[in-house]
C-alpha cells in the first residue's frame, strides 16, 4: 500500500484582532497534507487531510515561510518513508500532527471518526472553558458578558498586555458578580511576568480564588520555574515550557525538576499526538492533572485534537473553543452549547 501526499497553504482570519502578550493576532497560517493512495489517483477519492498549523515565534518546526514549506515539500515526496517513521518528524510536531491526523483520517472506518468514542459519535459533550482575549477593559469586559450568557462555567482570561492593575480591576468585576464556585477562572500570562516580580502578582491574582495561571514566566527558566511552582499561592500550568522537550527522559526531567501543578498540552506545538500521549502517560505517573488546548488550528485540527482528547478520562474543562475564531474557517461538525463542545456525527 503506497500513499501520494500534496500540500496546501491556506490563511485564516480572525473575526476580531485577538490580543496576547506576544502581540495581536489578526490571521493564521496553516497548511494541509492531502493523502491519497497511488492506486487510487486516476478515481475521484476524497484524500484524507491533516492539518499543519503554526504560530510564528512560538511553533519549534516554524522560521519562515521558504523553510517551512522546503521540509512540507520534502515529507509529501518522502511519505511513504515518513508514515512507517514518524519518529523522525518529532523535531517538527506541527508537521507531524497533520501526518498523524491524515493517517487517522485514512484509517476510520467512519468519515468523521478518528478517534471511536462516545464524544467522536455525538453522544456526549467535553467540558471546554471560554477564552477570553486580551484587549481594553470594555473590549474584555464585553467578552466575559457573552460568555457567561452563552452558558460557560469556566473562563481562560488572557493578561500581560495590558497594565497589571487594570487586569486585577477586570478580575474583581468577575469575582464581584460570580463567586469561585460559581464561575471557574483561569489566567494565562503567556510569560509575561519577569521571574523576579512573578510572585507578589501571583499573590495578588491568588485573592480571586483563581484555578491557575499558566506559564507566568518565559519558558527555559527551570529553577526560577521550580522555585514558583514550590511557594506560590496560585497553581502554575506549564504549557510553552514543554515545547521543544523532546524524548521521554527529557519529558520526565522536566517535570521531575519543576513539579508543576498542571501541564497544558497542544499536540502541535509538543510532539504531535504521539508526543501529547507521552505527556499524558508521565503526567499520569507523577500524580499532575493536565488537559489538552488547540493551537489556534482550523477546524480540521480542532476536530482530530478534540476526539484525542475524548479518549482519556478527563473531568477538567479542555482548551477546545476555537471553532469560531476565523471568517474562513473550515466546515465541521462540531459545536458548543452551554460550555461543552460536541460533535455532530450524522
Amino acid at each position: 500500500m503506497l500513499f501520494k501526499a500534496t500540500f496546501e497553504k491556506q490563511t485564516f482570519i480572525f473575526r476580531n484582532p485577538s490580543g496576547t502578550s506576544r502581540g495581536v493576532l489578526t490571521e493564521k497560517h496553516a497548511w494541509f497534507i492531502a493523502l491519497t493512495l497511488e492506486e487510487n489517483l486516476s478515481l475521484n477519492y476524497n484524500p484524507s487531510i491533516g492539518e499543519c498549523s503554526v504560530i510564528s515565534g512560538l511553533s519549534p518546526d516554524f522560521t519562515d515561510f521558504d523553510s517551512y514549506e522546503k521540509k512540507l515539500d520534502e515529507v509529501c515526496q518522502n511519505i511513504n518513508y515518513y508514515v512507517e517513521h514518524l519518529a523522525e518528524l518529532t523535531a517538527f510536531p506541527s508537521i507531524l500532527f497533520g501526518v498523524e491526523t491524515a493517517l487517522l483520517d485514512f484509517k476510520s472506518k467512519k468519515q468523521g471518526i478518528l478517534f471511536d468514542t462516545p464524544f467522536s459519535r455525538g453522544e456526549v459533550g467535553i467540558p471546554i472553558n471560554g477564552l477570553i482575549w486580551m484587549g481594553s477593559k470594555e473590549f474584555m469586559l464585553q467578552q466575559i458578558e457573552e460568555k457567561l450568557n452563552a452558558g460557560f462555567s469556566c473562563l481562560k482570561m488572557k493578561i500581560g498586555a495590558i497594565d497589571f492593575i487594570t487586569e486585577l480591576e477586570i478580575i474583581a468585576s468577575i469575582r464581584e458578580g460570580y463567586s469561585e464556585n460559581e464561575i471557574e477562572l483561569r489566567v494565562d500570562a503567556n510569560g509575561a511576568f519577569l521571574a523576579t516580580e512573578a510572585l507578589p502578582k501571583l499573590e495578588k491574582l491568588a485573592k480571586f480564588g483563581l484555578h491557575s495561571i499558566e506559564q507566568p514566566i518565559k519558558a527555559g527558566q527551570w529553577e526560577a520555574m521550580a522555585n514558583l511552582c514550590a511557594t506560590t499561592p496560585l497553581p502554575i500550568a506549564l504549557d510553552e515550557e514543554l515545547i521543544g522537550v523532546v524524548g521521554k527522559a527529557n519529558r520526565i526531567t522536566l517535570l521531575e525538576s519543576i513539579n508543576p501543578q498542571y501541564i497544558i498540552l497542544k499536540p502541535s506545538l509538543h510532539g504531535g499526538i504521539n508526543g501529547a500521549t507521552e505527556w499524558i502517560t508521565i503526567a499520569n505517573e507523577r500524580g499532575i492533572p493536565w488537559w489538552v488546548t488547540s493551537a489556534l488550528e482550523s477546524n480540521v485540527g480542532l476536530n482530530c485534537i478534540a476526539q484525542f482528547t475524548s479518549t482519556f478520562d478527563n473531568s477538567l474543562p479542555q482548551g477546545l473553543g476555537t471553532g469560531g475564531l476565523y471568517e474562513n474557517n473550515t466546515s465541521s461538525n462540531l459545536f458548543i452549547r452551554k460550555g461543552f463542545i460536541w460533535n455532530n456525527f450524522t
